[in-house]
């Protein structure tokens, strides 16, 4: 029993991301510039009419419930952190646990014959884990080759699977039915692969520390969003759906 509650603990932390909780994909948009200043992205009337939110007065309670464990719990944690460690070592943290993650694209991309990013994503790992020591670098980028995002929910909607209800899922934030599967089966995966390198306990301790570095990258991100949205649940489920549409 207490092997299995680690390795789910491991799974909530290596799905939740490197970004804090209830917001990690809206978040994420910031990196592929779209602009938070345009009304247009606060506008959910289209995204009103086809999102699948049965569950919307649950979710919002949990939506409540993950922001106060981002204010009250890990923004206070990661701001005592960032002022700790330097940027540049914590970009070069979030590399190495980039890198650590890319066997499970390199199955996914297989999963859905996607067979030139599978090229791409091994030189990628063969590269940064050798050259960029561990993946805390990443020379592959500099020399052409960039990454690549896959994951089972990817590849479930490839084969068909509807993307079911949307959820806000306790302190992982906004998902769908199948992506939340896909993001759990995935995790477990990956645990199982880097079994042999560490016990469930340190791959628990790690994770954690993943989670905090992320969100020592994101610092006032999430208030600035909250700020500028009349209704920050439908803002944040609006920019989700959002940036699935651009992957």
């Amino acid at each position: 029993m207490k092997q299995i509650f680690l390795t789910f603990l491991i799974s909530l932390l290596m799905i939740s991301g490197n970004v804090p909780p209830a917001f990690s994909d809206v978040l994420s948009q910031a990196d592929d510039e779209i602009d938070f200043l345009d009304d247009a992205y606060y506008d959910t009337s289209n995204e009103e009419s086809r999102v699948n939110d049965p569950l919307e007065g649950i979710n919002r309670a949990v939506f409540v419930f993950n922001d106060y464990v981002f204010l009250w719990i890990l923004n206070p944690i990661a701001t005592g952190y960032s002022e700790i460690v330097p940027a540049d070592i914590r970009g070069a943290f979030a590399n190495f646990f980039y890198n650590l993650q890319e066997p499970v694209r390199i199955i996914n991309t297989l999963l859905q014959i996607r067979l030139s990013d599978t090229g791409t994503l091994l030189a990628r790992f063969t590269i940064n884990s050798i050259g960029g020591v561990a993946g805390l670098g990443d020379p592959a980028a500099m020399l052409g080759f960039q990454r690549v995002e896959a994951n089972l929910g990817q590849t479930l909607g490839s084969w068909g699977v509807p993307d079911g209800f949307f959820l806000m899922a306790p302190l992982l934030g906004p998902t769908t039915l199948r992506d939340l599967s896909g993001r759990l089966a995935d995790s477990f995966t990956l645990t199982y692969i880097y079994s042999w390198a560490a016990t469930e306990q340190e791959l628990t301790i790690a994770f954690a520390g993943e989670d905090v570095n992320g969100l020592s990258l994101h610092r006032g991100e999430y208030e600035k969003l909250k700020k500028m949205s009349v209704d920050p649940y439908t803002a944040f489920r609006s920019g989700f759906y959002q940036h699935r549409e651009k992957k």
